[in-house]
């Protein structure tokens, strides 16, 4: 195994490993640990070069570090990626190869499941670190984080609705979920149970005719389903959906949903704002996954009840934001990137 340095201005280190025996070829990069050891996911993709994936990973790296930072997790900013066809590449050598190269971080990256990186995946890595957090229930650890992303966004979309209508109340209000996998389908479920009529759609097909099956939905195509009229739309899977094509066609109040990566550059933000559509930052609202696994972390162990407070939290957090962006005038990614910041600053400022 070689683990090599990669010199980037602004990162506390990025590092790439190479493992000629498992085939492993990843790179991790720690931005932030101000606020404490450095949380992000793992995740293998078939990136076309180390470029595109540091490029991905040094982008969600300094993402983590304002995701826990406005959730007040009491964690940095961190992130790993493998680079291959995860249907070919996966192996309990390469994952036990990826834990050796989490432990060179010697607990200043904590690693967690991400896409395409499932629990068995993570229990391998385990076997050669102990810095990985999100496995079984069973081995003490708080499971499937998607059930938590799911009920955070919840608990957005409600401040959401008292910042657009001036009450929390989801009946008869009509919101449009892209991307029914395990985070959006779980969020349908839970709207529609507090009285929201629930539209669906997703590039998988037969996912969605289970969905509506199951539990009445109605369903859209997804190619042009941005057009379809609704209170909130919800993206729930691909990132970038929020572009110069998209917003224009746009007939929703207001973006609330759990992807990543929504807006396409930073300036889409400016956009929505002037369009008249409420953003809801992907960051922020899409924090109960993160906020739940980093509770494994605090003294005693994982405990549920603690972590379902935390996650609770989004709604003052994102009421903030929305209060923020109306008495400065900035959209609301501004407004959170602000009250970021102003935490880092004021731990750096404690020493």
């Amino acid at each position: 195994m070689e683990i090599s340095e990669i010199q980037v201005d602004g990162y506390e280190r990025v590092a790439r490993c190479r493992d000629a025996e498992s085939g492993l070829h990843a790179l991790i990069a720690v931005h932030d640990t101000t606020l404490g050891p450095a949380l992000g996911g793992m995740r293998i993709l078939p990136y076309v070069s180390e470029d595109e994936a540091l490029f991905d990973v040094l982008r969600l790296s300094r993402g983590m570090t304002y995701k826990s930072a406005i959730a007040q997790t009491g964690l940095g900013g961190g992130k790993s990626v493998i680079i291959g066809e995860p249907k070919t590449l996966k192996s309990p050598a390469l994952f036990r190869a990826m834990g050796r190269f989490v432990d060179d971080f010697k607990g200043k990256y904590i690693t967690a499941e991400d896409m395409n990186i499932g629990i068995p995946d993570l229990e391998a890595v385990h076997e050669t670190t102990k810095w990985v957090v999100g496995l079984s229930r069973e081995a003490g650890s708080s499971g499937n984080p998607s059930p938590y992303t799911a009920r955070g966004c919840v608990e957005g979309m409600r401040a959401v609705l008292k910042e657009l209508y001036g009450s929390e109340d989801f009946s008869g209000r009509r919101v449009l979920i892209q991307g029914v996998g395990a985070v959006g389908g779980r969020l349908a479920v839970l709207l529609k149970e507090r009285g929201a009529e629930v539209v669906i759609c997703d590039i998988n097909e037969e996912v969605v005719a289970n969905m509506r099956s199951e539990h009445g939905f109605e369903s859209v195509k997804d190619v042009g389903h941005h057009k379809v009229e609704c209170d909130i739309y919800s993206p729930c899977a691909r990132g970038a959906g929020l572009n110069d094509d998209t917003i224009p066609a746009l007939r929703c109040k207001a973006v609330a949903g759990s992807a990543n990566n929504q807006l396409l550059e930073p300036k889409h933000a400016d956009d929505l704002r002037a369009a008249g559509i409420l953003y809801a930052p992907d960051y922020v609202i899409n924090a109960g996954g993160i906020i739940n696994v980093s509770v494994e972390l605090l003294k005693g162990g994982y405990d549920e009840k603690v972590a379902l407070e935390k996650i609770d939290r989004i709604y003052d957090i994102l009421t903030q934001v929305f209060e923020v962006s109306r008495t400065k005038g900035i959209s609301t990614r501004d407004a959170a990137a602000h009250i970021a910041e102003l935490r880092l600053a004021n731990a750096k400022k404690k020493g």
